[in-house]
């Protein structure tokens, strides 16, 4: 089965996913003679996948997971800079085969690490995506209010984002310093510690108790063990607390791109106007046939009442009053001895009636000759 060459790398033990990718943009890993880009597939049991000219073997290594008590002043990457002379994580465990880490953690930090060669593992498990809990035992200068904690819990902007829902309580409360439980699903550069900065709070300790539901408990800093089958699935296993962030989540992001929470049903912005329950059961006023401007002259007439219907300026004695039928024809207008003059043959001698089907009697004109 094809699979992306990059990750095939790491399942390899050739670096990471991400420096998997750097290779392959570098033009150094070649599939079956020919240079690929990042983001092809291959076959490990067909193609022949090499890394500047060196065959890759895909053995069937044994998966390998650790969990680690990392103590303060050791740092979680795997190369320090050159004028850091300071231990790392893979120098308190004798295995030199290339192995990933679950859960990083800063150098004035503690606590628990898992190092492993399953690198489809340790992508799930640390990805912010995958929203996967870590458990933080936190020691802060006073006491958070709770307001503090609310706006903790909901999301605190920072200089490279807004930091996702978490779960705050407190342990231990003291007017001079307070234990927190602090339950999270990222975990951005040093996430606690500026957060309780900006909040007035201070860290002085910070402990990294869980992962999942897998504890550092047994472990003193330094220490490491292999872990077992029951431990692999605690560490796959998110706190009970996950629902509730899954679901705070959400209402972040529904409240930060402008959606109304899910507590609130959206409205319509107007609503149609209000129809009778005749008008549901009434056929079609006009056939398919009729004019679409048609149609929406009759609904704009229909709408008008007596007294809303459009007035030319003056009085009512200076212009005819149009009928509904008038105003679908103008042609049939009615007018009075003030209209234009007309000609024979521009409109019929007589009007039928339409309820009689006969013709309209029609007044006699007065002149000036006839009497009053």
């Amino acid at each position: 089965m094809k699979e992306r060459v990059h990750k095939l790398l790491a399942e390899a033990n050739i670096g990471s996913r991400r420096e998997s990718e750097l290779l392959i943009a570098q033009g150094r890993v070649r599939v079956n003679g020919a240079v690929i880009t990042v983001g092809d597939k291959a076959d490990k049991d067909t193609d022949i996948i090499e890394v500047d000219g060196q065959k890759v073997i895909f053995g069937r290594s044994q998966k390998r997971y650790i969990a680690l008590y990392k103590p303060k002043q050791v740092l979680s990457t795997h190369v320090p800079h050159r004028s850091d002379d300071r231990q790392t994580v893979f120098d308190l465990i004798p295995f030199k085969e290339r192995l990933f880490s679950i859960g990083r953690l800063d150098a004035d930090s503690e606590g628990l690490i898992v190092l492993t060669n399953d690198g489809e593992m340790a992508q799930r498990l640390s990805h912010p995506r995958f929203k996967h809990t870590k458990t933080y035992k936190v020691q802060v200068v006073g006491l958070p209010s709770e307001r503090t904690l609310e706006r903790w819990q909901a999301g605190v902007e920072l200089e490279d984002g807004m930091t996702a829902p978490c779960v705050v309580k407190i342990v231990k409360g003291d007017p001079r310093e307070t234990t927190l439980r602090i339950i999270m699903t990222e975990g951005k550069k040093r996430q606690i510690r500026r957060v309780a900065s900006l909040l007035g709070h201070p860290v002085r300790r910070l402990v990294r108790t869980h992962i999942g539901m897998l504890s550092v408990e047994g472990l003193r800093p330094g220490e490491w063990r292999e872990m077992n089958a029951a431990e692999i699935e605690a560490l796959q296993t998110p706190s009970r607390e996950i629902k509730q962030l899954r679901a705070a989540s959400r209402q972040q992001y529904k409240r930060d791109h402008g959606a109304q929470p899910e507590s609130r049903p959206a409205q319509r912005e107007s609503a149609p106007p209000h129809r009778s329950s005749y008008a549901a059961v009434r056929p079609a006023a006009r056939s398919s046939k009729t004019s679409s401007w048609r149609k929406k002259a009759d609904e704009v007439i229909d709408s008008w009442s007596p007294d809303r219907r459009p007035r030319r300026e003056g009085g009512a004695s200076d212009r005819p009053r149009l009928r509904r039928d008038d105003a679908r024809h103008p042609s049939r207008r009615e007018g009075g001895a003030s209209d234009r003059p007309r000609r024979s043959g521009d409109r019929p001698a007589g009007r039928q009636n339409r309820s009689t089907n006969r013709p309209a009697q029609r007044r006699p004109r007065k002149t000036e000759n006839d009497e009053e």
